[in-house]
């Protein structure tokens, strides 16, 4: 890790309707680790993963949130900030995979990013293994190319496919946080990826706003930022 730069902290935010798998895959790529029983989040979950890019470490907080509408309430604090979102539909469920426009315009609208009409989306197809499709690859894909996204497919259960979308959300995190920090946040520029690895201890870090407001993060989920959301809490003005 290079010495003398800040460490870099993105936030990437899984948006999807309830049961499409957003806390699976977050936890298979966190912890490398499935269960088949299902529990519903409640509110929001996030965990920590750290890539390295340019030979510096890279920390990402991976949101999952509540696919359901009496936690909406949730979503102006918690999508703000956000460098990239993954919009989240199984593969089996046309339901899902229809319910991705509405979770993408409520973000965008909630979540105020900087530039509306670039700001980076990647679209993950879960539960590939399950061979009742009714989305075909095509139609992902075509959507996709409509909105400006990437499109990834996979299978939490199988460990299929669960590691690119993070990836690639690292590299679009980091490209909409050098724009951020052309007049907002104050974020290293950088690319290339190269082998990642995670995390579960206490990190404690903050992100300053030329406005004055200060994030806190903390990745053991126990509010260490004194007010608010442990990772998010808007501490006021300096």
């Amino acid at each position: 890790m290079s010495e003398g730069k800040p460490a870099v902290t993105l936030k990437i935010i899984l948006l999807g309707n309830s049961g499409v798998g957003k806390s699976s895959i977050m936890n298979r790529y966190v912890n490398l680790r499935f269960t088949n029983m299902y529990r519903a989040t409640i509110g929001t979950d996030f965990l920590s993963k750290s890539v390295l890019i340019n030979r510096d470490l890279v920390t990402l907080q991976i949101w999952d949130t509540a696919g359901t509408e009496r936690f909406q309430s949730l979503g102006t604090p918690l999508y703000r900030g956000s460098h990239c979102c993954l919009l989240v539909f199984d593969v089996t469920s046309s339901a899902s995979f229809g319910a991705l426009d509405a979770w993408r315009k409520e973000f965008l609208v909630q979540g105020e990013p900087l530039d509306l009409a670039d700001f980076p989306f990647i679209v993950l197809g879960n539960k590939t293994d399950l061979s009742n499709r009714e989305v075909s690859r095509k139609k992902a894909l075509q959507w996709c190319e409509e909105i400006g996204a990437d499109y990834f497919e996979g299978s939490a259960k199988e460990d299929v496919g669960t590691e690119k979308p993070f990836l690639r959300a690292a590299a679009r995190g980091l490209q909409e946080g050098a724009t951020a920090a052309h007049g907002e946040w104050t974020l290293d520029q950088g690319d290339g990826l190269g082998d990642a690895s995670h995390h579960s201890g206490h990190h404690l870090g903050l992100l300053s706003h030329r406005d004055g407001t200060r994030l806190v993060h903390s990745d053991d989920g126990s509010g260490g930022g004194g007010r608010g959301c442990s990772c998010c809490a808007h501490l006021g003005r300096s």
